[in-house]
């Protein structure tokens, strides 16, 4: 995460028991370490709703598509069933009789 070296973290440690002091630097650490773990479980949640919203972005674009895809398919039955339509009756305004009268 940091590129902090052994050396860095022993300037560290020497600096804040100095101006912390012995007695306090147990607890400074701790309150130090759960403010970082909070920042990162905060960071890991945001990456989370982040990518939750990508992928949904990705599933709404995925139904349009095939949305789209099953609309042109039913125009084209549409299209094939006014077609059989017109071809089993030519002249249009005439209906098929029912012989069974």
């Amino acid at each position: 995460m940091f590129d902090i070296g052994f050396i860095e973290l022993v300037i560290v440690a020497v600096v804040g028991l100095l101006v912390i002091g012995p007695e306090r630097l147990p607890g400074a650490i701790r309150t130090g370490s759960a403010w970082l773990a909070r920042i990162k479980r905060g960071f890991t949640d945001i990456k989370r709703e982040v990518e939750q919203e990508l992928h949904n972005d990705a599933v709404m674009q995925e139904l349009k598509k095939t949305q789209q895809q099953l609309s042109d398919e039913a125009a084209n039955i549409n299209a094939d069933v006014q077609r059989a339509n017109h071809d089993l009756n030519p002249l249009g305004s005439e209906k098929p009789t029912d012989k069974a009268e």
